[in-house]
């Protein structure tokens, strides 16, 4: 019961949020959930019940980000939620105009990202209803012998640029707070494919990673790096990234079938969590292409941060979520955004 759509890699947005998996194009699997123990009859997985359609569009090719998606598909709970979910990758554009536009009813996006379509009077109609990751568990690698142990070091070497302003913007703060000089940051204009290389090879000396992929990457290499995480340097920059969003019409609507599908996605996650080599079987399962070490590394760590200290996996604390777009307000990075705009809890639980 699974076909295989071929999608086409995004770009910078895409990098920022996956550590930049290189992995190459890899076809996103069109899952119903045809896992699972057998159910009674007249159950939705009985096959008495037609199941309702939904589509789920990735931000990238598929990475531990989503393997709680996959395991709920593999495992039979979207189906027994009623759900045939089908798990495409975005075009170039995104995940978000996908859904916003309506052509796929739930996706994943960045908080940081959908910092530019919520304010105004005109946002896109779009709305985060869970957390993946808890925790920001991006921030700055280099190799050690940089000597760049804290932002201020930056000064005087070379970063890796996506050239996007909310990027520069966090960048130039947490040099200046720690007090260095962030206009001796040479700032190298580079869509980073493969952290590895670039950094042992001197093409740059510093990349922003997302540890749980392109920072256990550089531990399986045996890299000798320094690291240090944005949400250590300031609490502002511990924002949701990446979160699950869903089409505005489709909350309004189909209220139910959000939950159910929510409901399910969170068994995948607690899954991840309980048995990480588990959910990495799976993940590879979907995507062959994968390195087996890396998503097994990648899927240990996650293990402990999907939910981290939250009480249940998904949480979005509002308190958070409005304190980074205050910041992103305040800098002029987007129009004054409203308190818990681009957000919703009414899906946890």
């Amino acid at each position: 019961m699974a076909t295989m759509m071929t999608g086409r890699m995004l770009s910078r947005r895409s990098l920022l949020s996956a550590g930049a998996a290189g992995a190459g194009l890899i076809g996103a699997a069109a899952l119903s959930g045809c896992g699972g123990a057998e159910k009674p009859a007249g159950s939705a997985a009985s096959g008495d019940t037609k199941l309702r359609k939904v589509t789920f569009a990735l931000d990238w090719t598929p990475n531990t980000n989503h393997t709680g998606v996959y395991v709920a598909a593999e495992r039979g709970y979207y189906k027994e939620a009623g759900l045939e979910v089908e798990i495409v990758q975005a075009p170039e554009n995104g995940a978000d105009a996908l859904v916003a536009a309506g052509d796929a009813d739930l996706g994943v996006s960045f908080q940081d990202t959908m910092a530019s379509y919520v304010s105004g009077s005109d946002p896109m109609p779009v709305t985060a209803i869970a957390a993946i990751i808890q925790h920001n568990t991006s921030g700055i690698i280099s190799m050690k012998d940089k000597g760049i142990t804290s932002p201020a070091e930056m000064a005087g070497h070379t970063y890796a640029t996506w050239e996007l302003p909310i990027e520069q913007g966090m960048i130039e703060h947490c040099v200046e707070a720690d007090g260095g000089d962030f206009s001796k940051v040479e700032m190298i204009p580079s869509t980073v494919t493969d952290e590895v290389t670039a950094l042992s090879t001197d093409q740059v000396d510093s990349i922003w990673i997302y540890w749980a992929w392109a920072g256990e990457k550089c531990k399986l290499a045996g890299l000798d790096t320094n690291y240090f995480a944005f949400a250590d340097i300031d609490p502002v920059f511990d924002f949701y990234t990446p979160v699950i969003i869903a089409n505005n019409g489709v909350i309004e609507d189909d209220a139910e079938m959000v939950q159910a599908f929510m409901d399910a996605t969170r068994r995948g996650y607690e899954d991840c969590i309980a048995d990480p080599k588990g959910a990495a079987e799976i993940l590879l399962k979907a995507a062959p292409e994968l390195e087996e070490e890396l998503v097994v590394a990648s899927q240990t760590y996650l293990a402990k941060q999907y939910q981290a200290d939250a009480e249940t996996w998904g949480e979005i604390d509002q308190k958070r979520w409005d304190a980074f777009y205050e910041w992103v307000s305040d800098q002029g990075f987007a129009d004054p955004i409203e308190p818990g705009a681009g957000m919703t809890d009414k899906f946890q639980g």
